[in-house]
This record gives structure tokens, sequence and C-alpha cells, in this order.
């Protein structure tokens, strides 16, 4: 091993994968780092295509506001499809897709740039230009990674916001990010049903000023609305003239923004998280390239949607970066059968299966039969992503879907981050339910209240110390809250707003969300949210969330709700919240528990008090309550 013994519950890797890895001692890379970050990113960012070299690789000038490769000249979808399509690797493939129904496209690396070209030239057509937002709104279809990269191309901001999302989400974020272009789907496939997505869309649109055109994607074919003068077919675009296979790339100051991205935060409003083109292309084009030791031969499947920051980072950016082979599934991992991923792992020979605890959860209680029908000896590595991983379906991934070969790249990271921040690499000896040590070049702490390193296996606030490429730069038209919420409790440093303790080899265990965000499936929902959506119900005048373990989902949603004195209760109101919020938000903020209440503990000054009614559900003793109203 390259590295000194550690205690505990340990998993070494062979001397075969560590032959095959691009970092074969992790000491070295990280220690090299270490002493000089900025060098290590430098050299990370001299791998890309640069229109222009930069004049200083990070300006700290303006803190919290970091600038990297400041002057530089880029545009992170040359990097992605021109780079590789003057070299042999245009006749790659990049994506291979596969429906719900079980239909199949590919596209290699020239087809793709043709595509992403000709949907470019469509947005142009429209008058989209440098600057401008354009809202994305579909399931996992190809159509949605080209719109992203048209966007990109030509220097518009893209807001994809997640096919799973309703009316009230939609809004929001076409309100706040002012979009002119909505690119929607008729609807998409999910467990064998249709999701309206166009008519959720329309609702939507009717309180959305801003959006002059949109473009539906035909995927269904179900018979939709089509507003005269704004709705226009996308493929019948792409039949004309207009929709030329050749567009000019818009060349982008490094800091130029790419997409915004919005996240649950502790208040009612989603935050846009704004990420560019420069620091944002070389954080994920590194850490995918280390971290899953990508070679030109792999076949490498990330099973999130495009519509959060992992899709972004490691379906879209980071894989086209590297040059890989990308494999995309549209539905569900249970439909028709379990057995869906399985034989889709054996069909295309998957090598890298990157996906969420609560997906391997939710396999897990379908039993090994299932996985052992299949081959799925293609594999050589396995990740998770979207919130700690217990040990015991880390164990199960392990043993039963990688045959105890298949190191498992555990990666804690954040919208925020954009990269992976926490997360071994193949060569390293891995912790059950750990996600190891910071990436080379991040320094990372665990803190008290005081602002103290905590000791070994001591529960603390998560902090980064060093600034990195591709963090978020702010939060789109507010940098006010970007400071409070970000910088403001430890003065330069960056607060994740996670708990976590570090063992004795350093290893950092991260426990979970300590503000009001709860983590469905993965999925970051903000509290403020839900009760929003119950409120917004006739019948409810107060209602207060919170997040409570559960085995497959990490967290599921219970709700106390106070109705208005002139309601009278009856069996059927809680199903009818429960759809009401689902309608809102969309089914992933569907309640799991909705109890109707007289009152709710609060503190003085009118803030509920979530941790007395987690406590309260989970027959916990509540110690101190000095700041509940009396």
């Amino acid at each position: 091993m390259n590295q000194k013994k550690i205690s505990g519950d340990v998993y070494s890797p062979s001397q075969q994968v560590i032959d095959k890895a691009h970092v074969k001692d992790w000491n070295k890379l990280n220690n090299s780092a270490f002493e000089n970050y900025l060098d290590f990113w430098e050299k990370e960012a001299n791998e890309l295509h640069w229109f222009k070299k930069w004049d200083k690789v990070l300006d700290d000038s303006n803190k919290p506001f970091f600038k990297w490769f400041t002057n530089a000249e880029v545009n992170i979808v040359y990097n992605c499809l021109d780079r590789h399509c003057e070299t042999p690797r245009r006749n790659k493939l990049a994506l291979l897709w596969e429906g719900e129904k079980g239909e199949f496209r590919g596209f290699s690396y020239f087809a793709l740039k043709r595509e992403t070209c000709r949907t470019a030239n469509v947005l142009k057509s429209l008058g989209v230009k440098k600057g401008d937002r354009v809202t994305i709104y579909m399931g996992r279809i190809p159509e949605l990674l080209i719109s992203m990269l048209a966007c990109a191309r030509i220097g518009a901001i893209h807001s994809v916001v997640y096919g799973g999302f309703t009316v009230e989400a939609l809004h929001e974020r076409l309100e706040d990010s002012q979009s002119k272009v909505l690119i929607v789907a008729d609807g998409s496939y999910q467990r064998g049903k249709i999701v309206p997505l166009k008519s959720i869309a329309d609702e939507a649109l009717q309180r959305a000023a801003t959006v002059e055109s949109v473009l539906v994607v035909k995927r269904t074919g179900e018979p939709i609305n089509m507003e005269p003068g704004r709705d226009m077919w996308l493929h019948e675009l792409l039949a004309l003239p207009i929709a030329n296979s050749t567009c000019s790339i818009e060349i982008m100051d490094a800091e130029d923004p790419l997409f915004m991205l919005y996240t649950s935060g502790t208040t009612g409003k989603p935050k846009a998280i704004l990420h560019t083109h420069g620091g944002y292309m070389v954080g994920t084009y590194s850490t995918l390239k280390y971290v899953f030791d990508i070679h030109d031969e792999d076949r490498y499947w990330c099973a999130a949607d495009p519509g959060w920051i992992t899709g972004h980072s490691y379906i879209v950016y980071g894989p086209l970066l590297n040059g890989a082979t990308s494999f995309m599934y549209e539905g569900a991992p249970t439909f028709p059968y379990p057995n869906r991923w399985w034989q889709m792992i054996e069909k295309y020979g998957i090598n890298i299966l990157y996906t969420a605890p609560t997906a391997i959860r939710g396999l897990m209680r379908f039993g090994e039969a299932w996985p052992n029908r299949h081959d799925l000896s293609s594999l050589r590595l396995l990740g998770s992503v979207g919130e700690p991983i217990n040990p015991e379906a880390w164990k199960w991934y392990h043993r039963v879907i990688g045959k105890d070969k298949c190191p498992i790249m555990d990666t804690w990271w954040q919208t925020e981050t954009g990269m992976f921040m926490i997360t071994p690499m193949p060569c390293v000896d891995l912790k059950p339910g750990s996600a190891t040590r910071p990436f080379p070049g991040i320094e990372m702490d665990i803190l008290n209240e005081q602002g103290e390193s905590v000791k070994p296996n001591e529960v603390g606030n998560l902090v980064i110390k060093t600034p990195w490429p591709s963090i978020m730069r702010t939060i789109y038209n507010d940098p006010d809250r970007f400071v409070q919420q970000y910088w403001s409790k430890y003065p330069g440093m960056y607060l994740t707003g996670d708990s976590a303790r570090r063992d004795e080899d350093g290893y950092i265990w991260v426990i979970g969300r300590v503000d009001d965000v709860i983590k469905v499936s993965g999925y970051r929902l903000g509290t403020a949210e839900v009760e929003s959506a119950l409120v917004s119900h006739p019948a409810v005048a107060e209602a207060a969330a919170i997040g409570l373990p559960h085995d497959i989902k990490g967290n599921a949603i219970y709700t106390y709700v106070i109705l208005k004195s002139s309601v009278v209760k009856h069996d059927k109101l809680i199903e009818e919240l429960r759809q009401h919020v689902s309608h809102e938000l969309g089914p992933i903020a569907k309640p799991e528990h909705i109890e109707f209440v007289e009152s709710l503990p609060k503190t003085r000054s009118g803030k509920i008090m979530r941790r007395v009614l987690r406590a309260r559900a989970l027959g916990e003793e509540l110690k101190d309550l000095s700041t509940l109203e009396e």
C-alpha cells in the first residue's frame, strides 16, 4: 500500500486496480498539491484548450468573490466537443442512451457537436445571445444534454429545472432567472407512465412574464397545447435552413457565467448558484479524471439526473471534457423489473457505475438474485453520491454488484462546490461509510461553535479553508446572501452546512445537514419550500416540515399542520394535502406523514423549533428549551 496502516474496517484495492490507475500514490499527489495548490490547478488547466491564457491563476483580492484564471479566454464546449473533433476521437461514441421503453440512440463526438451546433443556431434565430438565460425542463433524454451544450456554445446561461419538479418550483425558477426561452419536452416516461411536462410548464408560464419563446421537444407524442406565436416544435425548426450544422463558438472570459442551478435554502426561496466557464471546467475535468480514473476505452454511467449538479458535472461536462463514452438511461431503476440496471450494465459493457445510496438501498430490497442473473464482470469501479452511504449498503454494493473487486468512490460535494471535495481515488484504502479525505489541493477542517478544530471523532461543522476553481461565484442577483450564508460564521472559511467528524486516520465521516434542509433520495428540499406549499392550500393556516430517517430514501418528510378554524378535519384531507404538495413542488416533496396539531413549538422571535418536533417524533428527550416561547 502507498500509505501508512490505517485502522478499523478497511477495504484495500488490489494491485491490479493500482497498476491501472492514473494516480498510484495518493500521498505523493496530495503532498505536492498541498505544498502549492495554485501550481497544481495551473498544471491541470494547461491540459485543456484556452483561446488566451490567464494573467493570474487566482485573484483573491475581493474575498470571498474569488476569480480563477483571470483574463483568460475560453469556452467549455470547445473543450467538450471541438477539441476532440480535431483528433481521431471525433468518431468515438460520446453518448449512449436507452429510453425506458427500450429505444436506443448513440452519438459520436462529431454527431454530438453537429446536433449542438444545430440547436445553438435555432436559439440564435430566436434572438438568444451571450448572457441571456434559457431554462431547460425535460426528462433524461439526449436533447437535455444537447440543449445545455448549445446554450454554453453561444454564451447563454442555462438553468436546468429537474423534470420531477412541478408548477410552483418551475415558475419560481423561471421568474428568478428572468429566462427569455424555455426548452421543454412534451412529456417524459417514468415507471411506464407519462409525466406531462408541457402542461406543467403551461401552468407555470401563465405567471412567468419574461419568457418569449417555448421550444418543445417531441418525446411522447401525446396531444399537448401549443400556444400560437410562443410555442414551436424543436424538430420542425431543426429541419429549416437556419439549423446549420456549423455554429461559431462564443469566446468567453474565464469568469463569464456558464449556468445557474437552483438549490434549496433555509428560506422559502430557492437560490441560484452561479458557475463560470473557466474554473468549473478545470475542476470537473480533473476530479473525474483522477477519481473515476477515466481511460479512453471506458464506458461510464452516472445514473443521476442532469437536472441536479451531479448530472451537470458528471453526466454532461466532466465526461465530455475527458473524451469519455457516457451512458444515459431515461427511466426508473426497477422498471419493469428490478434487474433493469444490471441488464443494461451487461448489455452495454459498463465499466464504471456512479449512483446514489437511495438507489442502492432500493435495489437491495429485492435481494441478490436479480443482479446475480447478469454478468457484471465489466464493472471495475463503483461510486456513491448525494448523501452519506450507510456501511450496510456500502458492503452490499461492494460484494454483490462489485463482486468484491470494485473500489467504491464515495464522493462528498455540493451544488455550490461544483466538483468532488472529499473523495477517495482507486489507489486508496476505503472505510465503508467514509468519503475518506479531501481531494488534493483542498484543505478542510471540522470546527466547534467557537471556531476551534474539534478532536478526533468529535462532531462539528465541516468547513473548507482554501478556494478551489469550481467554487460557486455568487448567488445570482443576491451577493449579500452569498456572503451571509457561506462566509459569515467563520470568516475566511466556507461553511458547508454539513456536520462531520474526522477519525484518527484523518478520514472524514459526513453526518448530514445542520440547517433546515431535508435530503430525500439525495435531493435537497428546503423545509420552508414544503411548508409554503402546504400553506398555499386553502385549508391550512400554518405548517412545519422536518426530515426523519428512512430506510430507503435516507430521509422522509414529516409535516405538522395547523388547520384554519373554519376547516373540519376529515380522513381524505391528509391525502389531499399530500397531493397538493406533489402538485406544487413535485412527487419528491410529497410528505410521508401529516399530523394535524393545535400549535407549533416556536422561539420567542417566532421561529419554528424543528429540533423539538424532530425529537418528539423520534421519542428523544429534550434538554435545552430555554429559547422556547412560553
